[in-house]
């Protein structure tokens, strides 16, 4: 029985990954078996590792350098997305390689709800302009060329942003959404220092909710790493839980 339930709960993690997939994509994708290669200009570990779920098409070592090989090809270190449950065995193959680990990044669900407490004004838009683009931090950085892109390369993304000053070339608050076999997954929310703790955060998020209940959505799901303590407060505050979580293995610089 135990074995059983296990099972199902790494099949259901992989299900949840290869969704995530689809609503943040590398530029480049190729299937390696079951494991997902993908290349986006270096901009984010989402678009730039291989998603390991399910079994490559060769053994463990011999996969490990191919992928090596194929981030190679494209002047990118190597990474690899491995959720657990169910990446177990490939984590230990990059480890023995001398892969480094990333910290935990927690896969958290919940209800597609408009959260209450949410009533500033929150422009919704297909494609990210100059101004939500300037407003989204990245690892708290400005971004690349390469990243409007990736953000661009998914099915009807959402971008929301609050703009309390439209004369200000950059919006208190974004966060983008990608609806895909009804949840909506949000990602890249972004709440500008000075107007933190005014419920912009959820603000952007509930607008996302709305109109992604239109397209179907009924969950939701997002992702968050470890260590950003605020933003797992709120979060447990919107009513989400943790699912399931995956890090990063990176190769040795080459």
């Amino acid at each position: 029985m135990i074995v059983a339930v296990t099972a199902a709960a790494t099949t259901r993690v992989a299900e949840l990954e290869r969704l995530a997939a689809r609503t943040w994509r590398g530029l480049e994708e190729e299937p390696y078996g079951d494991w997902l290669l993908r290349a986006g200009g270096g901009f984010t570990g989402r678009a730039n590792s291989v998603l390991v779920t399910g079994d490559p098409p060769e053994g463990l070592r011999a996969a490990v350098a191919a992928v090596t090989a194929w981030y190679a090809d494209r002047g990118l270190r190597a990474c690899a997305a491995v959720p657990t449950p169910g990446g177990e065995a490939a984590d230990a193959a990059f480890a023995a390689a001398g892969w480094t680990r990333d910290e935990d990044t927690l896969v958290l669900v919940g209800p597609a709800d408009p959260w209450p407490g949410a009533d500033d004004p929150v422009l919704l838009d297909d494609a990210p302009d100059e101004v939500w683009l300037a407003g989204y931090r990245h690892r708290g950085a400005a971004l690349p060329a390469v990243a409007a892109a990736v953000l661009r390369h998914a099915e009807r993304p959402l971008f929301a942003s609050v703009r309390p000053d439209p004369a200000t070339d950059r919006p208190a608050a974004v966060a983008r959404g990608v609806v895909s076999d009804g949840c909506l997954v949000v990602s890249a929310v972004t709440v500008d220092e000075p107007y933190r703790r005014r419920g912009l955060a959820t603000a952007v998020m509930a607008a996302l909710a709305t109109e992604a209940r239109t397209r179907g959505a009924t969950s939701c799901l997002l992702q968050v790493t470890a260590s950003n303590t605020p933003a797992l407060a709120l979060y447990a505050r919107l009513g989400f839980t943790e699912h399931h979580r995956y890090h990063y293995r990176w190769a040795p610089p080459s």
